[in-house]
């Protein structure tokens, strides 16, 4: 364990680039999983197909592939990416084409009340989405939404075969340096299992926060609150 506490700071330095990796890459994934969710919704098939083959594409095929494509591929048709860039693009698109179902199973199972009411109230389908479908399917989203970035955090490990020095890629060097491969590698276990956790419990607090029962709560307490100050001032 010598050798662990001698180059802490190079596996600290990793473990950053791990967490920036994994905040662009999550960030990217929600943009995706909206996006082409809701384009997998739409009524126009100009619309619904290429989104359909989007998420087909990125959900079918491996993610080193894909990766090492941004990565080693593209340069052949003149494009280069940053390493980190490849990575995060990778990380993101694969990961937003899983969470793209998420967001169209959980919109498609609201009731169909809740769209024949906004229509009947002379909404627009956009305006029916982001006032009605939208707010109501969040509490649905969060936990697949959970074990997406749970499993996108562990993904970061793949990374470093393209070079980007994140934790895995900091714990070769010093395993590398110093033979101490079970020390190195159980403690990036521990590292990466200790942010998995912290990502498990945000998003319990978050379904807490979120819940639709707990958010029907809050609107009784608050009409009780008003009714009962309306009969203390009728009093008066």
């Amino acid at each position: 364990m010598s050798a662990i506490i001698e180059y802490t700071p190079l596996l600290w330095q990793g473990l950053m680039t791990t967490i920036l990796v994994a905040v662009l890459s999550g960030a990217l994934c929600l943009l995706v999983a909206f996006s082409m969710g809701l384009a997998r919704l739409s009524p126009h098939w100009i619309i619904r197909w290429p989104a359909g083959v989007f998420v087909e594409v990125f959900r079918g095929t491996s993610l080193i592939v894909q990766m090492f494509w941004f990565f080693y591929a593209l340069p052949f048709f003149g494009i280069q990416l940053h390493p980190l860039t490849a990575a995060v693009l990778a990380l993101g698109l694969n990961e937003g084409a899983y969470a793209a179902e998420v967001v169209r199973g959980a919109i498609s199972s609201r009731a169909k009340g809740q769209t024949e009411a906004g229509i009947a109230l002379g909404m627009s389908p956009a305006l029916r989405l982001r006032r009605i479908l939208i707010p109501q399917s969040i509490p649905a989203m969060l936990p697949p939404f959970g074990n997406v970035m749970v499993d996108l955090l562990k993904n970061t490990s793949l990374v470093s075969l393209v070079t980007v020095t994140d934790l895995t890629f900091r714990a070769q060097m010093i395993r590398s340096t110093t033979g101490e491969t079970a020390a190195v590698f159980l403690t990036i276990l521990v590292m990466y299992f200790l942010l998995s956790v912290l990502l498990t419990m945000l998003t319990q607090w978050m379904e807490k926060r979120y819940a639709l029962d707990r958010r029907a709560l809050a609107v009784q307490r608050k009409a009780l609150r008003e009714a009962s100050l309306k009969d203390k001032v009728g009093a008066l």
